[in-house]
């Protein structure tokens, strides 16, 4: 049995060709927000990564198949398709066996970045430790993925409604390098800095292909997280989201909100508190993280040649 997966045109040129490919996940489009604003933003990150010298591969599971890279029509469809699956390790193989449709999560777009041969992910926030998991033990699986799957990922940090500092502590545990990108302190998703020490730090997009590349030739399992913050004119500041997301996560436990529910509640509400300034920083990160993706995805290509 082999996997049913599909190469978009323009991702196989590339690969023919040898030029850098970015992977890019799917949930945006399908979890993240509305049509056509969803569509907009997904075309506006993948001509960031096409500006910055690569070839953007969003992936998702359409119809049974794994879909590397998607054309203008299948990221129309995609975008206003109903009842997608949001696919993660446990779930992707099932999806497509079964013939289904799913957008990848950080853990399922790393997935099928490997299978593909992508070495560089670029993505908004990375799933971690949820607060309370010291009761609930929800941990995303996307921890586990950067610890077994050799791929770059860069994000603003871990989405900040979650316990960041026990998200560093699972990764350090798990082994996985955390490099902080042009400061010594993590940033914390829509604002640019947090009070929790990166690290490592690196300050090119050279270093950080060059530690990539170390890391395959001494064969160690799992991959990288760069911690890429928000660019300041974008951010909203910690002392400012930091009361608006207590008072999110007070009003999720006082109406019993619980699982998988939590994270669509928290961003929502958070939404409506900052009269939309949280969306408009998220459109902004992930256009800086696609950026910073692709010149990764250029120094590897040109030292790998």
């Amino acid at each position: 049995m082999t996997v049913p997966m599909i190469f978009s045109d323009e991702v196989a040129a590339a690969r023919k060709a040898g030029q850098p490919i970015v992977a890019l996940e799917s949930t945006i489009i399908t979890h993240g927000m509305p049509f056509p604003k969803n569509i907009e933003v997904a075309r506006g990150v993948e001509d960031v990564v096409r500006q910055n010298g690569a070839v953007p591969a969003t992936i998702a599971v359409m119809n049974g198949t794994l879909h590397i890279g998607l054309n203008s029509d299948q990221l129309d469809a995609l975008g206003q398709a109903k009842n997608v699956a949001k696919l993660s390790r446990a779930d992707m193989a099932a999806c497509i066996a079964t013939g289904g449709t799913g957008a990848t999560t950080v853990a399922a777009t790393m997935i099928g970045a490997r299978m593909a041969g992508i070495s560089v992910f670029a993505t908004g926030g990375v799933g971690g430790v949820h607060r309370g998991a010291e009761h609930s033990f929800d941990i995303s699986a996307d921890l586990h993925e950067l610890a077994q799957t050799p791929v770059t990922v860069v994000a603003a940090g871990a989405k900040a409604i979650l316990d960041l500092p026990k998200t560093m502590e699972v990764l350090e545990t798990l082994g996985v390098p955390v490099i902080g990108f042009g400061q010594d302190y993590l940033p914390a998703f829509w604002s640019a800095t947090s009070d929790i020490p990166a690290p490592l730090r690196m300050d090119s997009a050279a270093q950080i292909a060059a530690a990539h590349l170390m890391r395959m030739q001494m064969n160690v399992p799992g991959g990288q997280l760069i911690a890429n913050p928000i660019p300041q004119e974008a951010e909203i500041p910690q002392n400012v989201l930091h009361p608006i997301i207590e008072q999110a996560l007070a009003e999720a436990e006082a109406q019993n909100i619980t699982a998988k529910k939590v994270t669509p509640f928290l961003l929502g509400r958070i939404l409506e508190l900052t009269d939309g300034e949280s969306l408009t920083a998220n459109i902004a990160l992930v256009r800086n993280n696609a950026r910073l993706a692709a010149q990764i995805a250029s120094e590897i290509s040109s030292a790998s040649r």
